[in-house]
């Protein structure tokens, strides 16, 4: 989406007992900034209201839903996938860029992705 992203993730065993999310917001957003700093005015886009930032990528209390069972989880995977069809940027979930759909439908090959039946 041009605006947010959806992400399903699984906490793997090996990782530290720390808030996965704020390591992840934390990552990319100085990525973000890194990337954005030859174009201050896309940068300029994500300056902070808030005294204790310069700038700000992520929501402070991003929306948050765990996944008890499979039911859910298939129930999120698919809003996801077609979140971008009902915003009218594809045709089919599969034909969105960025979306897991080409994975799970067309078993496009994707590094990033691990099918979510492996974590069930």
């Amino acid at each position: 989406m041009p605006n947010h992203i959806h992400i399903l993730w699984c906490k793997q065993p090996d990782w530290l007992n720390k808030n996965v999310q704020q390591h992840f917001s934390k990552f990319t957003a100085q990525n973000l900034k890194w990337s954005l700093q030859n174009n201050s005015e896309d940068l300029g886009n994500y300056k902070s209201t808030q005294n204790d930032r310069e700038y700000q990528f992520w929501e402070r209390r991003p929306h948050k839903a765990f996944i008890y069972n499979r039911a859910v989880l298939e129930e999120k995977l698919d809003y996801i996938h077609n979140n971008p069809v009902k915003a009218e940027l594809c045709d089919l979930p599969e034909d969105y860029t960025y979306s897991s759909a080409a994975y799970y439908i067309l078993n496009t090959e994707n590094t990033l992705i691990t099918h979510y039946m492996e974590h069930m």
